[in-house]
């Protein structure tokens, strides 16, 4: 399943627009040129290797727990896996 995935802003490299989010224990880097601003411990939804928005905190959390109630393995979709 292809889907956007709410993970965590953790360092920026503003000179090529590209951040590191992360989700549980896995970690990506990721385009934040879509984006007119964002920082450090933002949430922002991730989707084939760019951030297409920022969402709070809460809101990454309850989309999160919807995704696993649904079977979803959020880390695993991070990471580019299938393996539930």
């Amino acid at each position: 399943m292809c889907l956007a995935l709410p993970a965590e802003i953790v360092s920026i490299d503003k000179s090529r627009e590209m951040a590191v989010v992360a989700l549980g224990p896995i970690k990506k880097e990721i385009s934040i040129a879509l984006l007119d601003e964002v920082s450090v411990g933002d949430f922002v939804l991730v989707h084939v290797g760019f951030a297409l928005h920022r969402l709070s905190p809460e809101e990454a959390d309850r989309t999160l727990a919807l995704m696993r109630e649904a079977g979803e393995n959020p880390e695993t979709e991070l990471a580019g896996g299938n393996a539930p």
